[in-house]
């Protein structure tokens, strides 16, 4: 039996999935690099999410590690269940632990999609954001290359992440923008990406939901996570957490209502 949704149900990349999501960045080691200290703890959490905790959607990069976090979750969980939304996002480099720098070059995000493929072992991948817009590459250059591999049947839905208004008025000019993936919680709370998504319906999956855990030392998980669901019924958050515990309290944050 499939545990009930926590948070309920929003739709993502046309399927049905918890509202409340799965971050996987704070699996991987220190500086979002390299592998977790307790590798089985980290294939624990993930099963614990989807399987005890009834969470169906899962966010990943193939910058988290790199490479890593993308490979826990095809541990952990594949065969993948029917219900669940595997999401993941390309276009950014890392160069050591803790920097990061967007590359938008289309051979480079074709590239990174075809090992995301390999890596998650998927025929598709469901839901793949541009990860960040590369200043130094035209976004229309950009965007046609996931929409060449969406035609290809490689990708099903495109989001964008870390964009303004305006950026997705541009790549709405040419096909639909699946979701939005920006940072919002009680502290990062201004983003006028929020209006302009529930208008237009289109899902906002938000991350860094308890600002890398300084809100839940500050005010417990209940509150930022009770903050972002009264938003709108559009606003997915995808808290994180690699210990096993943690999660056991955000989940039940979400299901015994507002602190």
């Amino acid at each position: 039996m499939i545990p009930a949704p926590p948070a309920g149900t929003s739709t993502i990349a046309g399927k049905a999935v918890s509202r409340l999501g799965f971050g996987t960045m704070r699996l991987t080691g220190p500086g979002t690099w390299g592998d977790p200290d307790d590798r089985d703890r980290a294939l624990t959490v993930l099963r614990q999410a989807v399987h005890t905790h009834g969470i169906s959607h899962i966010d990943t990069a193939d910058a988290y590690g790199p490479h890593t976090a993308e490979q826990l979750v095809r541990d952990a969980l594949y065969p993948y269940p029917d219900h669940a939304l595997i999401a993941t996002k390309v276009g950014m480099v890392r160069p050591a632990p803790g920097q990061r720098k967007p590359l938008g070059n289309p051979f480079y995000l074709r590239a990174c999609v075809e090992a995301s493929l390999r890596r998650l072992k998927m025929e598709r991948l469901e839901l793949c954001y541009l990860h960040r817009i590369d200043p130094e590459v035209a976004l229309d250059d950009q965007i046609a290359v996931l929409h060449a591999l969406q035609d290809e049947g490689k990708i099903g839905h495109i989001g964008l992440s870390k964009v303004t208004p305006d950026d997705i008025r541009h790549v709405l000019k040419h096909r639909p923008v699946a979701a939005v993936q920006n940072v919002l919680n009680t502290t990062d709370r201004d983003d006028p990406t929020v209006g302009m998504c529930r208008d237009l319906n289109i899902p906002y999956v938000a991350y860094r939901p308890l600002a890398g855990g300084i809100l839940v030392h500050a005010h417990g998980p209940a509150t930022p996570l009770h903050w972002l669901l009264s938003q709108g019924s559009h606003v997915a958050p995808i808290p994180s957490t690699s210990q096993p515990r943690h999660l056991d309290e955000i989940v039940a944050a979400v299901q015994d209502g507002p602190a």
